[in-house]
């Protein structure tokens, strides 16, 4: 190996460390820049009622800040008091079904203990996720203040990208040759068309299943609907994993009232993820990037164990535009022109053995 190739060895692996220390910070610009690409939707709407552009993102700003504080005033509250509530009554929920189960244990046959005895290994394994869940809960909370840093810088970089974006567009573009840099842009309107249809369909999905989600636990009787129902809606961030893990507290409390109530619930969360997959998605998710559900599923399981919590909730984003740069740049640039190259090289090679042949065939 040359000098030279060492000294770019050794850069490319400073770089790939480098990366990876800061791949928090890069996860928080990439949220910021979703989140710009999103509000700049509002942005133009706003300019194209002959706003200027300064006055246009003030307006954006005052609108989301205008949501935030209403939803922190209306339903914050709330939610950190049955939070409180839920945090009681979810060890009293598995210790009545220990009870259950001891009671179960003394009624039926003995030679049937044997068979229901795995469901004190199941209370007993619910105990503990439950205290390490607290415990987890516990060290969220204990972060809280890295927690507002993060959020204020997502929230500073995402006013500054959507107050002039084009000059960070420009220079991500540079970085590409000249004759390049003009599909470099269509792939980013590209990008950004996919992300805006993903997470306004996204959001309002979100709305919906909590909504239903809402409702149907009122009208079942279980405790703390709202927390619970938000706690749908926001799972239904994460694609597959979020909505099987949302059924777990509501069922839990219900089977602490009535056992018949969690078999309700689980059909009332069954048959709403069956609303949303047959009605809500294929209405709203029009403009969305078709993902397989097996990609998405091990997008969340790769990127949750690389990046963490963050990395789970930024899985779906980060495949739809990995998705849209691999078709666009590696399919259609690179692979597509080099079969057609082939099947050229190919014809013509065919060409040149037929004037050979029939060369012969007249010399003969």
């Amino acid at each position: 190996m040359r000098f030279g190739q060492l000294i770019g060895f050794l850069a490319l692996v400073i770089s790939i460390y480098i990366l990876w220390q800061i791949r928090t910070i890069l996860l928080v610009v990439f949220a910021a820049v979703v989140l710009a690409t999103v509000l700049n939707q509002l942005v133009q709407f706003f300019q194209r009622a002959r706003i200027k552009r300064g006055f246009a993102v003030a307006l954006t700003v005052i609108c989301v800040l205008f949501l935030l504080v209403g939803f922190f005033t209306l339903i914050v509250p709330q939610l950190v008091e049955q939070s409180q509530q839920l945090t009681r009554l979810l060890p009293l929920t598995v210790e009545q079904l220990r009870l259950w189960n001891n009671w179960l244990q003394g009624v039926i046959p003995e030679q049937f203990v044997e068979n229901i005895r795995g469901l004190g290994y199941l209370t007993q394994g619910l105990q503990n996720w439950l205290n390490q869940l607290l415990n987890n809960f516990f060290y969220l909370v204990s972060r809280s203040l890295a927690v507002a840093v993060g959020l204020l810088l997502f929230f500073v970089l995402t006013i500054m990208l959507l107050a002039n974006p084009s000059p960070y567009r420009q220079g991500f573009i540079l970085l590409f040759p000249a004759f390049y840099r003009r599909r470099v842009n269509e792939i980013l309107d590209q990008c950004a068309n996919s992300l805006t249809g993903w997470i306004k369909g996204t959001l309002l999905t979100m709305l919906i299943i909590a909504t239903l989600s809402y409702v149907g636990l009122l009208i079942l009787g279980v405790p703390l609907p709202l927390v619970n129902a938000a706690l749908a809606g926001l799972l239904e961030f994460i694609p597959n994993v979020g909505p099987t893990l949302s059924v777990i507290p509501p069922a839990l409390l219900a089977l602490g009232v009535a056992p018949w109530k969690a078999v309700a619930v689980i059909a009332l969360y069954f048959g709403i993820q069956q609303i949303e997959s047959l009605v809500v998605v294929p209405l709203i998710m029009e403009s969305q990037v078709s993902l397989l559900p097996a990609v998405t599923l091990v997008a969340v399981v790769i990127f949750g164990s690389f990046f963490g919590f963050l990395g789970v909730f930024l899985a779906v984003p980060l495949v739809i535009v990995l998705q849209i740069w691999i078709k666009e740049v590696l399919v259609k640039d690179i692979l597509n022109p080099w079969q057609g190259n082939k099947q050229e090289h190919s014809e013509d090679d065919l060409d040149v053995n037929d004037s050979k042949s029939n060369s012969m065939f007249e010399n003969s």
